[in-house]
């Protein structure tokens, strides 16, 4: 009974996919628009703190990655307590509205992609070799063109950063949860999406969204791996 179950789920799945419904593919807009902006927003933000712990010695430093490292693995339905703690009404960024609203769900996620962004492109630039960085300053290059070489030399390595960070904000749900709302047309997508319809026994819903997301994240983790095999062949 069960097998058949999911077996008719996977058939009207696939037709509500290639049929263009419009709750899955609302819900995929969403998804990518708010992860995607998330992703560029952190990338903004990690990229220059991990080159910065990588190149620079000072004291803390041994701290300052034992914590970016920890934070990889920050709960996301922590994050969302303490931004929502942040965004209500009556709180310090309460007048800006921006609970269960896209931007809330993109500052839970920013909040949750920068270490995972920050570590590892500290990661990459670190494992490059300092000879030739050294070599640029003895030469008369300027600090900017040094950091222009050093973010060209660790490209695959930033880029595998930036594609890990994507993948773990494509599936989150804590977060989108919590700050969201999953409000229908504004807030909802893929992950809470699969939630609701679940709960409602829309299972061929449930499992459309869900095979769309599979997708999305497999094809995050090919290109992770890609970047990773490009970038040991670089080095």
């Amino acid at each position: 009974m069960s097998n058949s179950i999911l077996i008719d789920g996977l058939r009207r799945a696939l037709g509500l996919i290639f049929s263009g419904d419009a709750r899955v593919y609302e819900a995929v807009s969403v998804s990518l628009w708010i992860s995607c902006t998330a992703t560029a927003l952190a990338s903004a933000l990690g990229l220059p703190l991990g080159f910065l712990v990588a190149l620079k010695r000072f004291r803390g430093r041994e701290t300052v990655i034992t914590l970016l490292n920890t934070l990889l693995a920050l709960p996301t339905v922590v994050v969302g307590l303490f931004i929502y703690a942040l965004v209500r009404r009556g709180s310090f960024l309460g007048p800006a509205d921006l609970l269960f609203s896209p931007w809330a769900m993109i500052i839970g996620q920013v909040v949750l992609a920068v270490p995972i962004v920050a570590a590892l492109g500290q990661t990459a630039v670190s494992s490059l070799d300092r000879a030739a960085q050294e070599t640029a300053l003895v030469l008369g290059a300027s600090r900017g063109r040094m950091l222009l070489t050093v973010a060209w030399e660790a490209r695959f390595g930033v880029l595998a950063a930036i594609a890990a960070a994507g993948g773990r904000l494509i599936g989150e749900v804590g977060v989108s949860m919590m700050l969201g709302g999953n409000i229908e047309h504004h807030t909802r997508n893929l992950t809470t999406a699969i939630a609701l319809e679940t709960s409602k026994g829309e299972f061929a819903v449930a499992m459309a969204l869900g095979l769309i997301l599979m997708l999305l994240a497999l094809g995050l983790n090919f290109l992770l791996r890609w970047l990773r095999g490009r970038g040991e062949v670089a080095s």
